[in-house]
């Protein structure tokens, strides 16, 4: 049974409080757009306080130009965002900036590079590369809405290269997909990649990852269009537990997971936080990100010493993204001994 749309006019109470701000503020769709178009050039670093140890760096896009203008995912209906356009418009820069905000004064650093017309979901970051010990690996996207990003986010990664923020960055092989961090998600605990794989990326992409890392990388099929990237519906936390949907997955993903992941570092979560993206989080030492969170998903999270912080992105949920999906972090390392495995490896406990 599909979920409700957690971004849905029918139960958005969201949309109906930005409706009234706007029409109290008296917000032309003019002004509206206008808010969300901010330019920062593509070298520009943010800080929040000098003082501070920087916890994580981050790659983020703000959303001069996100829309949902096309449907490549079962929460992008693009007349329902045309419905709204101004609003959500408004909403989405809003709520990015209140992401961008936590970020920085949670002590993260975040690089921001510039937006480019006719590509709305440049804004979702995450998908431009996977980056683990400085070296960076382009994304090869599935769709052609996205194939267009491509060459932009090698602009702005080539440049932070040559900014001295990373010292490799190479092309993914023309013949495979594979999206970037959406889908190649690097757990430091266990000093190895996750790999989603069955609704964008392809299987063959694990050995592509092993290759180029030299690392291990565990291969888990997607079996819900709905959760279409990994990172929807699994994250990895720096102590070692893992968020995830259990129903995003098919059986041998399942056992992969629970093969490597004991039941005490297993949170999983229910269908209301699974729609809502909980899972699409951003964590960095005891801190955890995301869009909201349940009651007893806070408290799980809150008896293992994670702090959460709850920055609603509705805007972006109605494009099949959340907190994770807007950023790319960009100072993973492996730690000194990985534990390299072939990626033919991992065949008995993955999906064919």
């Amino acid at each position: 049974m599909l979920f409700d749309h957690p971004c849905s006019n029918k139960n958005d109470a969201f949309l109906s409080r930005t409706m009234a701000q706007a029409e109290q503020c008296r917000v032309s769709a003019v002004d509206c757009r206008r808010n969300a178009n901010v330019q920062v050039p593509c070298s520009s670093i943010a800080y929040s306080n000098s003082s501070l140890k920087r916890q994580a760096h981050y790659v983020m896009c703000r959303p001069q130009h996100f829309a949902v203008q096309y449907s490549i995912n079962p929460w992008m209906n693009p007349d329902a965002w045309a419905a709204n356009a101004c609003i959500l418009t408004q909403a989405a820069g809003l709520q990015w900036q209140r992401l961008y905000d936590a970020l920085l004064t949670q002590g993260a650093q975040v690089e921001i590079f510039e937006a480019a017309p006719d590509l709305p979901d440049l804004v979702f970051t995450a998908n431009a590369a996977v980056v683990v010990d400085r070296k960076a690996l382009l994304a090869r996207f599935r769709h052609p809405q996205r194939r267009l990003e491509e060459p932009v986010f090698a602009r702005a990664l080539h440049h932070m290269r040559l900014q001295g923020a990373l010292d490799v960055v190479e092309e993914f092989p023309k013949d495979l997909v594979l999206e970037g961090a959406g889908d190649c998600i690097w757990d430091r605990e266990r000093n190895h990649f996750w790999l989603g794989f069955g609704q964008r990326s392809d299987r063959a992409s694990q050995q592509a990852i092993v290759d180029f890392f030299e690392s291990d990388c565990v291969a888990l099929e997607l079996a819900d269009p709905r959760f279409y990237h990994l990172d929807t519906a699994f994250c990895p936390l720096p102590f070692g537990e893992i968020i995830y949907y259990p129903a995003a997955f098919t059986d041998a993903a399942r056992r992969a997971i629970e093969n490597r992941v004991p039941p005490s570092r297993q949170i999983l979560l229910g269908e209301e936080d699974a729609a809502k993206f909980a899972a699409n989080s951003i964590a960095f030492g005891r801190l955890i990100l995301m869009s909201s969170c349940s009651t007893k998903l806070r408290r799980q999270l809150e008896e293992r010493q994670y702090t959460v912080i709850a920055t609603p992105l509705h805007a972006f949920l109605r494009a099949g993204g959340s907190a994770c999906c807007l950023t790319l972090r960009i100072d993973h390392k492996r730690s000194a001994a990985p534990c390299l495995e072939s990626a033919t490896s991992h065949a008995p406990t993955a999906a064919p």
